[in-house]
């Protein structure tokens, strides 16, 4: 009993410390109000003063930074163009990462870690860097339209860097192989007889693939899906250093309220906002893992 108890307690006390807590913090800073102070913020509460100081502290919170929030439509565009960024960088990742997982498990047995290796190494580099690297081969003087010059297709050089195109392709590169690797596990799992039954039924190959393969990789997609449309909705990175003026996320305006306008109430209720808006994905995804699991047993 005990030791059961203990293997519960852990992780929850994992989530208590790391998440609940700093989830709290940022809540309480939402709720107050900027100032020229250190903390950037007031009220701040005072432990010895007690039961009365505490009533005063809640007293003084107020919920002025979400009604801000919903005045100002900087906020709700970021939030909507974020959604559409990432939703959009979700399909393109689906369309290139389901033919390389069908790829990969199709490939010979000796190959599939070969090749799952392959997908895995550019996690072996600093994900900084590999966005870094971007520039060199987006910029007009990069490595891009330096091929494209010298193989004749443009006469001139495309400014690419600083442009939405860059950032999906920063999101995409950077986000693939979490797309690639569960549908792969998906489709590794199939039982190649069933495509053969299919087949000696009637269908033609092309019709196996959609009504027999597909289906069945359903759920290393929505997983996929899941894995890349998540971080991809909060990125921060990857706007800012590939992307343009034009180009408006909503964890580059938390970024910018936090240390550049140093509204530090402003950005936690945005902060707040968004992680509210993440647990629908989040709690999606694990009823799709639990329910892949009970498939499983």
């Amino acid at each position: 009993m005990m030791r059961r108890l203990f293997l519960i307690c852990v992780p929850f006390l994992w989530l208590i410390v790391l998440f609940l807590v700093p989830f709290a913090i940022v809540v309480k800073i939402s709720l107050s109000d900027i100032a020229l102070a250190i903390p950037p913020y007031i009220p701040t509460f005072d432990p010895a003063g007690g039961l009365a100081a505490l009533r005063q502290f809640l007293t003084q919170l107020d919920f002025e930074n979400f009604v801000f929030l919903t005045r100002d439509d900087l906020y709700w565009r970021a939030f909507v163009s974020s959604f559409q960024i990432a939703a959009l960088a979700t399909a393109i990742s689906l369309l290139v990462g389901y033919p390389i997982a069908y790829g990969m498990a199709q490939a010979p047995q000796h190959w599939r870690l070969t090749l799952m290796m392959i997908v895995i190494l550019p996690f072996w580099t600093s994900f900084l860097i590999r966005v870094y690297a971007w520039i060199g081969i987006l910029s007009q003087e990069g490595y891009l339209n330096q091929f494209l010059l010298w193989t004749g297709l443009i006469d001139q050089p495309l400014a690419m860097l600083n442009t939405s195109f860059a950032v999906y392709i920063g999101i995409v590169y950077t986000y693939l192989p979490f797309m690639v690797l569960p549908i792969y596990a998906a489709l590794e799992r199939l039982d190649g007889s069933l495509t053969e039954a299919a087949e000696d039924l009637g269908c033609t190959r092309v019709s196996a693939f959609w009504l027999v393969t597909v289906p069945l990789s359903l759920p290393g997609v929505i997983a996929g899906c899941f894995l890349v449309f998540i971080p991809a909705l909060g990125e921060f990175v990857i706007p800012s250093l590939l992307g343009g003026s034009d180009t408006l996320m909503i964890g580059k305006v938390l970024w910018e309220e936090f240390f550049s306008n140093r509204d530090w109430p402003v950005a936690s209720a945005v902060a707040v906002i968004l992680l509210l808006l993440l647990i629908v994905p989040i709690v999606l995804f694990q009823r799709n893992q639990q329910h892949q699991r009970e498939l499983d047993q």
